[in-house]
């Protein structure tokens, strides 16, 4: 009781509340910037935390963690890039939505998937912080192995109608991201001599190539279509009766997230593609998704919601961050003289009360925020297609350099765009190539970790019981969606005409 006490007096004693919405606007705003990541917003925003008080400053920056997730969905559904790694999959029904003339209604969707994920997230943060971040330190390089095989298992579902361009572009981002150095033996990897690929080629310079820089090149040629210039888009928030419709897709979303939430290095990226083949799984209409499935656009997003205060758990915890984002955070904390750990909430209570009541109020004011915002983002998307892609050009090679201050990565994104252009060109998805490259890391690395445990014995995974749940459900969702292809090629050759 004496703890909610003080707590509550934060909101009259404390810059609590201006913290809090500063650190949404600012999240949101930069997640709606495509090219800009939540670890880059949130990098962006940490040098004005270096005179705060240690609370707002922590508030701020878990806030603008808040606001990011749900800004990267603004330019996925409105101009088809994702401003954000977690919302590329919210472009699969999001952009379609658009198309079809519901941009108002996907907005409205996301936005209030966002508010039920953020506040699902929260009570989990809130009530099982002690209980779920020891589960997480049960995690072995042979469980996260498992992780990344059920992870890539799910571009079976999502690598269209063949699997095996699917597959041939699930390899080409696997071999993305070999590029490096070796993450045992420390040997140079497919550099050719370029000291900038000793750290390898981060997904993130590989989302907005082949997402934003793709897109805006497949539409350069192409009679413009969907949202006019006068098209006026108004925010539809979800009635009762949509928000029944896709409820079991959010609970879906909130449950992967807080998982996926809860493995370090995991993040909101892997959530929202795992929420969003789940959900398909699930769904009374499959075939929609893809098409302008509102579940489709539900999924995910309560899903990297759920995580961006899930992955808070093991960090406040253990000092181990769930995300990239929250390495931002951690780097926060370290800055003010906060270490997390069990003494934190002995020695600094005050700042963990207060990152949960600013996040609740991050997570409520969503609703009137976001919706205050979304005309400006729409507005922008209405100019003309010149000023438009002109800016946004320049807005994603401008982000990107400012990751590093480097003209090799602005490099990089201009080549990964070139190449998602040929894999579209050619009918190859590219979702599994993103897919690829963002799992990569996790299965290498953990594989050769294993192996060096077991002095080379690959029985050691079967010696990980989570490992192996996690290896049996890739392979009852791989063997399931071959059987649906070999199905649906059974029927094609049946049908009239083509015998």
């Amino acid at each position: 009781m004496d703890a909610l006490l003080q707590t509550l007096s934060m909101f009259v004693t404390t810059p609590l509340i201006p913290a809090a919405i500063g650190g949404l606007v600012w999240g949101i705003m930069g997640g709606s910037c495509p090219g800009l990541s939540a670890s880059i917003t949130m990098a962006l925003l940490l040098p004005f935390t270096y005179t705060m008080a240690p609370m707002p400053a922590i508030v701020m920056l878990a806030t603008c963690y808040i606001g990011a997730e749900y800004g990267g969905s603004i330019p996925a559904i409105l101009i088809r890039t994702p401003g954000t790694n977690a919302a590329a999959a919210t472009v699969l029904d999001g952009y379609e939505m658009n198309k079809q003339g519901r941009a108002g209604e996907a907005l409205g969707i996301s936005l209030w998937s966002g508010v039920v994920g953020g506040l699902f997230g929260l009570t989990m943060l809130v009530t099982l912080t002690e209980p779920l971040s020891r589960i997480a330190l049960l995690f072995r390089p042979t469980t996260y192995f498992g992780l990344g095989i059920l992870g890539l298992s799910v571009i079976a579902s999502l690598s269209g109608k063949s699997l095996l361009k699917g597959a041939a572009a699930t390899l080409l981002g696997l071999m993305i991201a070999t590029i490096g150095t070796d993450p045992v033996s420390g040997v140079n990897r497919f550099t050719f001599g370029f000291p900038d690929l000793l750290d390898g080629i981060q997904p993130l310079m590989v989302m907005v190539g082949l997402y934003a820089l793709t897109e805006l090149m497949m539409r350069s040629g192409v009679k413009r279509t969907g949202m006019k210039p006068n098209t006026s888009i108004r925010v539809r928030l979800p009635r009762f009766s949509m928000m029944r419709k896709i409820a079991r897709s959010q609970a879906i979303g909130c449950t992967v997230g807080t998982l996926e939430g809860l493995m370090p290095g995991a993040g909101g990226t892997i959530a929202s593609f795992i929420a969003y083949n789940e959900a398909k799984r699930w769904s009374k209409n499959p075939d929609k998704f893809g098409k302008g499935s509102e579940e489709g656009v539900a999924a995910p997003e309560a899903s990297n919601n759920t995580v961006a205060s899930t992955a808070l758990i093991p960090l406040l915890s253990f000092g181990i961050p769930g995300s990239n984002s929250a390495a931002v955070l951690l780097g926060g904390l370290l800055i003010h003289g906060l270490l997390p750990g069990p003494r934190l909430f002995e020695q600094n209570a005050d700042v963990v009360h207060g990152l949960y009541a600013g996040s609740f109020v991050a997570d409520v004011a969503q609703v009137v925020v976001g919706s205050l915002i979304l005309p400006v983002a729409v507005w922008l998307v209405n100019r003309p297609r010149p000023y438009l892609s002109g800016f946004i050009y320049a807005l994603i090679l401008s982000g990107v350099y400012t990751v590093h201050s480097s003209l090799f990565d602005v490099g990089i994104v201009l080549c990964a765009g070139l190449l998602g252009y040929f894999l579209r060109f050619f009918g190859y998805p590219v979702l599994p190539a993103v897919l690829g490259v963002v799992l990569g890391g996790l299965i290498e690395s953990n594989y050769r970790r294993s192996l060096v445990i077991s002095g080379g014995d690959n029985t050691i995974f079967l010696q990980d019981p989570i490992a192996v749940g996690f290896l049996v459900v890739a392979a009852l969702i791989l063997s399931a969606s071959l059987a649906k292809e070999w199905r649906s090629a059974r029927a094609n050759r049946t049908k009239p005409g083509l015998a």
